[in-house]
């Protein structure tokens, strides 16, 4: 049996009127130091988006979305934040912001597989209750 390991994680919002408070989960970042696992799942619900913000580009706020993955992966095309160590990484993209892609406070859990417990927080926080994780993929 694998020993369980503790990880850390923050819901991705999109809060299109900061001065409202409103927001749409719309993704995770988790990362599990001792596995030095660092990745993010990402699901923009569109629909959900436009019901808060009608006039909000979303294609912008999908473009700020996908890099959050690719700089969780040290993408070297993903910006001088991407270069930074898996753990300085993390730190910047949970820091608290002013801006419409926001991250929940840290939470913290166990688990003996990080990916796995990656897919079940997208699943159970970003996912409409109607979609299955197989659905998101496409």
């Amino acid at each position: 049996m694998l020993a369980r390991n503790s990880f850390e994680y923050a819901i991705v919002r999109v809060v299109p009127r900061v001065e409202r408070g409103e927001f749409v989960n719309a993704g995770v970042v988790l990362i599990c130091r001792q596995r030095r696992f660092l990745d993010a799942r990402i699901h923009l619900d569109p629909a959900r988006l436009t019901a808060l913000a009608p006039d909000l580009d979303v294609a912008a706020v999908r473009g700020h979305l996908e890099l959050i993955p690719r700089i969780c992966a040290g993408d070297r095309d993903a910006g001088p934040i991407a270069q930074l160590s898996q753990a300085e990484r993390f730190h910047w993209l949970v820091a608290p912001q002013s801006t419409i892609v926001q991250p929940s406070p840290v939470h913290s859990g166990l688990c003996d597989d990080p990916a796995g417990a990656l897919d079940h927080l997208l699943e159970t926080m970003v996912l409409p209750l109607m979609l299955s994780s197989s659905d998101a993929a496409r």
